[in-house]
């Protein structure tokens, strides 16, 4: 098969376009190498895969000869409030809108990556079907016109679309933005950690690896809109101890206010997608575990 990944040197996306070359299928990588986070380590990600610069906003694309395209690339972050909202319409919004306006006109099935910031406020476990969407942040508002879109491109121009919504993957290679990076290189460093809210705010963690196997397996999903991931509930405080235990350290934790736009839980409902069989397998623990020894090689303290 031959696949287009976006976003390959990221996080997900390049975990993602490894498996698919490791299964033996032909895969191009597209990333545009944004600076939202040091590119030297997107072209660390993206070493011994074909990946190749393209602005999916501006750039011409042409998915023919393709069997799916796997559309991770987007601006992330809910911290998106103020002069950087043009960025999200761009490399969010617009960015979408070709690629689904491509992959319409040369019949290609995408499979869209959307957040769990769509759902917002939702105190419970949501489904797709049974919670309204009411994101917090600029971030989500991107994240479920994209939804909107795909589904408009689907009732007027045939597009075939899975759209995943993702929660909370980790593992190594994780953003350096996100809370479990940030705490294990301060781990690592014997630095502080600047913890926002009281940290009993909660997350539905799923390990990288699990994720992606959810994402291969919406290849042959029916179409439609499905949970990917919160298999691993935990606090930020729970985290924060286990990570203590794995590391044999303690962390110098700081606490500033909790940040406009964040959620105070995220959970998922993935009764759909285990329906088709996706399963996680890595445990909190476990996945934390592979998360530290990825960090503490990197600073030299393994």
């Amino acid at each position: 098969m031959r696949y287009v990944v976006t976003g390959a040197a990221g996080f997900i996306g390049s975990h993602l376009a490894e498996t698919l070359q490791a299964s033996g299928h032909d895969v191009v990588g597209v990333d545009c190498f944004t600076d939202y986070y040091d590119p030297s380590l997107k072209e660390e990600n993206a070493r011994g895969l074909d990946v190749r610069r393209l602005d999916l906003a501006s750039d011409p694309l042409d998915f023919s000869g393709v069997d799916a395209v796997f559309h991770l690339a987007g601006q992330p972050g809910v911290r998106s409030f103020g002069d950087v909202f043009p960025l999200y319409l761009r490399h969010n919004l617009h960015a979408s809108q070709r690629v689904f306006e491509a992959a319409a006109r040369d019949g290609v099935r995408v499979v869209f990556a959307s957040s769990s910031s769509v759902y917002g406020a939702a105190e419970r476990y949501p489904t797709p079907e049974d919670t309204r969407p009411h994101p917090l942040s600029p971030y989500g508002i991107t994240k479920l016109a994209c939804e909107h879109l795909a589904d408009a491109y689907g009732r007027e121009f045939g597009l075939d679309c899975v759209v995943l919504r993702f929660f909370n993957a980790f593992g190594p290679r994780q953003r350096p933005d996100m809370a479990f990076t940030r705490i294990v290189f301060a781990l690592a460093e014997g630095r502080p950690f600047t913890l926002f809210g009281d940290g009993e705010q909660s997350r539905g963690w799923t390990y990288v690896g699990d994720v992606v196997d959810g994402v291969v397996l919406a290849a042959g999903a029916p179409a439609g809109t499905y949970n990917l991931g919160g298999a691993l509930e935990a606090s930020m405080n729970e985290s924060i101890a286990l990570l203590e235990r794995i590391s044999g350290r303690r962390l110098d934790v700081r606490h500033e206010p909790a940040v406009a736009g964040d959620q105070r839980r995220t959970a998922a409902d993935t009764a759909r997608l285990r329906a088709l069989g996706w399963q996680p397998r890595v445990s909190l623990e476990e996945g934390l575990e592979r998360q530290w020894a990825w960090a503490s090689a990197r600073v030299g303290t393994a």
